[in-house]
């Protein structure tokens, strides 16, 4: 008798998670999507309450890219919750996609606080599958977001702590970053500007790359050019070059 209560109970706990899924893409093709999602998110709930995680992390990814057009903040929601259930499955490479995912648009929203303990999270989870490479790109993408956020101390702290990485310390995307931060630091605008104008940096996820684009110096920056090209210095002693060609045609 026991027995066939728990089947039953199974059978009723299955037919509502198929009546929840199916009231949410319902709504879906209705374009309402916001109570689509809430459907599918009590669907996933009893997804994990059931023993099928995985099919409860795809439901949120789905749910997170239906309302991705319409509340950016509600996607980073859904994009973490799947990310936290494949994680507690041990699925981190699939756990580490859906946190890049809420990063990019974190950084979309300007939420660079969150975005920044976002990256973290996922460099650190690309460290532990041993996906160097990867490692390397979010650390040009935590600079960038530190330094929209002001924060310089950060941002370096971000490259020594990669100096630990496999590959890291000389590579392209280590030596730019340290020639970022130099020229942060210095408020040399023109060194800035090569580094971020650089394919390394242009080609980076579109949401990255924008921040790389529109980085500016503290200060207004500074450009570094000879005083001779100054409109106001004509009158002013030549520079040093010019007068030993001069002093060369007196001889």
């Amino acid at each position: 008798m026991a027995q066939k209560i728990n089947e039953a109970h199974e059978h009723i706990a299955q037919a509502e998670k198929q009546a929840f899924e199916q009231a949410g893409m319902m709504l879906k093709d209705m374009q309402r999507l916001p109570e689509a999602v809430q459907y599918i998110e009590k669907a996933s709930v009893m997804y994990v309450e059931n023993g099928t995680p995985d099919t409860a992390a795809m439901a949120l990814d789905r749910a997170g890219k239906l309302i991705e057009p319409l509340d950016l903040a509600k996607a980073v929601h859904l994009y973490q919750q799947a990310a936290g259930v494949f994680e507690n499955e041990d699925r981190l490479r699939q756990a580490v996609e859906l946190i890049g995912k809420a990063s990019r648009l974190l950084v979309r929203q300007q939420k660079f606080d969150e975005a920044a303990v976002s990256l973290q999270k996922e460099k650190n989870m690309y460290k532990e599958i041993e996906n160097y490479p990867t490692c390397f790109k979010k650390t040009i993408a935590q600079v960038l977001v530190h330094l929209h956020r002001a924060d310089y101390v950060a941002a370096d702290r971000c490259v020594r702590e990669s100096y630990s990485i496999p590959g890291f310390s000389g590579s392209e995307d280590c030596i730019a970053m340290e020639q970022l931060l130099q020229g942060y630091d210095e408020q040399d605008e023109d060194q800035v500007s090569r580094v971020c104008t650089s394919p390394l940096l242009r080609y980076m996820d579109n949401d990255y790359a924008k921040l790389a684009i529109s980085l500016k110096v503290p200060g207004g920056g500074k450009k570094k050019k000879p005083p001779a090209v100054a409109a106001g210095d004509a009158g002013a002693a030549p520079p040093e070059e010019d007068e030993d060609e001069y002093a060369g045609g007196l001889c």
